[in-house]
């Protein structure tokens, strides 16, 4: 019988926190230690109240003064506490410890874990909601080398005390996860708000690393985070970890290009590179703080009614290959897009898209849900110094090239599209390939499953090669 089962039959179908912490408490393997910063000690209370708690417990601190954090943890390079480094150190080091102090001869069979959280509540004006990082670095076999789970969240509760409340139940949910649901991230996911609602407490970013998780695709983790409605919008970078949309977004000039990527084209790297010379030209906007996100959205992503996860994953790798960082959101209007950034930076912001796409924008039809209807939308969407970048198209029929100035919008309209362009807030592209203007990248799509390979003069050189090497978009081999 493994560690993990031992006594633990009569559990098989409690859910509730105490019920998790006793299951746990009564496991006599499972040892460890908890730390936590900013909130009390809100996932320990739980131990403490359950069971038999000297049996999971090894040791509790919350380190509060910060001079005292940082004497055990090491400062801070930026002093700040709530972070994921900050985090990170905390389990390092009770991991560390917890080697050092229990005896190996004494518990062979112990499978020790560290959980960590630091976290910051909302501030008594009401004006910052408050955040946190919490993680847990556990073993599922004696000795083995160390798990990890961390999480980043964001509390939505006008109430401190609330808020404490909501950080113990994941705390205590992702402990119980990591050693009885970990077999399945996906679920495991889910688990995480057992007795807790997403209006409570979201997770924007979580990260799996270890033995326990080598065949997990952190990427696929995110995609579940936005799927899910844990959270709009989730970020990873060009070496395919997740990253803290705020962590990458604060305080930046952010340019943004939104597609199916399916595959990137020709014709998006240079909607790209001539937006971004334009953006650059922009009063105050640098490019060591400005950053590029390629934005899809959950119907770009979608095939057939489903999403097709190795389809993603394809797309992503040609992303992050060409070194780009990617965002997955649940925004369908624009707006909401400029609303999310604008939570994070209060710098420039840029929208690159082609016309049909501003034509589209000019559709009454997709803002009825608002009572002010396109004006609200349209307030919420040119606020203060954001641009549209607007790429020309080529009507296929008459071969003439349509832009800002000749483009067709509905009459009723015509004064507010004419408003927003002689206040510069669109700006015409004038500096692009002409050749791009005849690919299209669903027909793209197409020739590459039909091996039709005139595909490959669409696409930049290295995802051609990936393409080709790595069978990407098709299980038959591409020659």
């Amino acid at each position: 019988m493994s560690a993990l089962t031992r006594g633990d039959d009569e559990f098989e179908n409690i859910i509730s926190v105490e019920n998790k912490c006793t299951r746990l408490n009564l496991n006599e393997n499972i040892y460890g230690t908890f730390a936590e910063i900013g909130a009390g000690q809100e996932t320990v209370r739980h131990f403490f109240r359950a069971p038999n708690p000297k049996g999971t417990i090894v040791k509790t601190l919350s380190a509060y003064d910060k001079d005292f954090s940082d004497a055990i943890y090491g400062l801070d390079p930026q002093h700040r506490y709530v972070t994921e480094s900050r985090l990170k150190s905390m389990l390092s080091y009770e991991s560390k410890l917890i080697q050092q102090r229990i005896s190996r001869v004494k518990h062979p069979d112990k499978l020790f874990f560290s959980y960590a959280n630091t976290v910051a509540t909302i501030d008594w004006a009401k004006k910052y909601k408050g955040h946190g990082w919490l993680g847990i670095r556990f073993q599922k076999i004696p000795k083995q080398e160390y798990s990890e789970i961390i999480l980043h969240v964001q509390f939505h509760e006008n109430n401190a005390a609330h808020q404490q409340v909501s950080l113990g139940t994941m705390g205590a949910n992702l402990i119980y996860a990591a050693f009885y649901q970990s077999d399945d991230p996906k679920n495991l996911l889910n688990h995480l708000y057992d007795h807790l609602t997403k209006d409570k407490i979201e997770i924007d970013s979580i990260n799996f690393t270890g033995p326990v998780f080598e065949k997990v695709d952190n990427r696929l983790m995110s995609l579940q985070l936005v799927k899910n409605g844990i959270t709009e919008a989730v970020m990873f970078a060009p070496d395919g970890n997740n990253v803290l949309p705020a962590n990458l977004l604060y305080k930046k000039n952010i340019l943004t290009l939104r597609g199916s990527f399916r595959p990137v084209t020709n014709l998006n790297m240079n909607m790209y590179e001539s937006s971004l010379k334009l953006f650059l030209q922009e009063k105050g906007v640098e490019r060591e703080k400005t950053v590029v996100i390629f934005e899809m959205t959950l119907s770009n992503l979608k095939s057939e009614g489903e999403i097709d996860e190795k389809d993603f994953l394809d797309r992503a790798d040609l992303l992050c290959s060409l070194g780009q960082s990617v965002m997955i959101s649940n925004f369908q209007e624009y707006y909401k897009v400029v609303e999310y950034f604008a939570i994070h930076t209060k710098e420039k912001l840029g929208l690159v898209m082609g016309v049909d796409n501003l034509v589209d924008i000019f559709n009454e039809k997709y803002y009825r849900q608002l009572s002010g209807g396109i004006l609200e939308a349209f307030g919420k969407l040119f606020f203060k110094s954001l641009k549209v970048y607007l790429y020309p198209i080529k009507d296929e029929e008459t071969g003439e090239i349509i832009t800002s100035t000749n483009l067709k919008v509905h009459p009723r309209i015509k004064e507010l599209y004419k408003f927003f362009l002689d206040n510069h807030r669109v700006v015409d592209i004038t500096d692009y390939d002409k050749k791009t203007l005849d690919i299209h990248p669903r027909k793209v799509y197409e020739m590459i499953l039909e091996d039709d390979h005139e595909w490959e003069k669409l696409v930049p050189e290295k995802t051609t090669k990936m393409i080709k090497d790595k069978q990407l978009f098709r299980k038959e081999k591409i020659l």
